[in-house]
């Protein structure tokens, strides 16, 4: 009789005791993905991209003080551009080879600088104060997340395929497809480490101007037409400019010896037929 009771009793107990370990290896995985989602939240790989155009009173200082607060807020500058460019320019005669040449100037500067995202938005408001206006601001947010993790998936799958080939579990026979894989690899923790650098560290694009500057300078005059002789020099050149052409039409009418006598033949001729028929008559 007890023996007919514990069978049951012990059908109750196992029965119970498969069930609750059906239960934990539910929640184990229940507890595996909301695990995944976390980490995928915790570690979001958020890049930030901003940009600043404005106008300042002097390009030059400016730009000074940006490479210094980007220095103190633990940045750096990747690249800084000024330059100015002549808007018009004008002639002003001074003496007989000399003008005073003035051009209006318009100075601009382009920077691009890293620096900390936790510190961006202290950067972006002390920038806008060194300007007299801010003509534009921009923030671009890009989420690298998804990218960064399918990289690390990818990686892990490589790295244990690479293992199990060592160990022999598996035979791969081309030996440039183990290559193949070894600069996948690399290339993914390139890619990932370019996406924490980008994350950490914000690319701020900075743009500035200031007003027309007016540029003075003496220089020689480069117009030939400005240069010309005193008076009685032209004078003097012109009297002896006057007597060479004569020379040459008297050389020319001497060129033409032989025409000129024939011509006063026949002047010759007509004239003495006239008074013939004058004569007659």
């Amino acid at each position: 009789m007890k023996t007919k009771i514990l069978i049951p009793l012990a059908g109750l107990v196992l029965f119970c005791a498969c069930k609750g370990k059906g239960g934990y290896e539910v929640g184990s995985s229940g507890d595996a993905d909301t695990s995944l989602r976390a980490d995928i939240v915790t570690k979001e790989k958020l890049v930030k991209t901003a940009g600043m155009s404005f106008k300042v009173r002097n390009v030059a200082q400016t730009g000074q003080k940006i490479v210094a607060l980007t220095s103190a807020l633990g940045g750096m500058v990747v690249h800084q551009q000024m330059g100015s460019a002549a808007e018009r320019t004008g002639d002003v005669k001074v003496n007989a080879d000399s003008v005073m040449r003035i051009t209006a100037l318009t100075t601009t500067a382009d920077m691009t600088v890293k620096v900390p995202s936790v510190k961006l938005q202290k950067f972006m408001d002390s920038v806008a104060t060194m300007g007299l206006y801010v003509t534009n601001r921009s923030l671009d947010v890009s989420d690298e997340t998804l990218d960064y993790l399918s990289a690390q998936m990818k990686l892990k799958s490589r790295s244990e395929l690479i293992s199990q080939q060592k160990q022999g579990k598996i035979v791969i026979k081309d030996p440039a497809k183990v290559l193949d894989l070894r600069d996948d690899m690399i290339d993914q923790q390139i890619g990932n480490r370019k996406i924490d650098d980008a994350v950490s560290n914000s690319t701020v694009n900075l743009s500035f101007y200031q007003s027309n500057t007016i540029s003075r300078e003496v220089v020689v005059n480069d117009d030939p037409s400005a240069y010309e002789l005193p008076f009685f020099k032209r004078m003097l050149l012109a009297c002896e400019n006057g007597w060479a052409l004569c020379k040459e039409v008297l050389v020319g009418l001497a060129n033409l010896w032989f025409f000129l006598l024939c011509g006063l033949g026949v002047w010759w001729l007509v004239r003495r037929r006239k008074r013939s028929s004058v004569v007659v008559h």
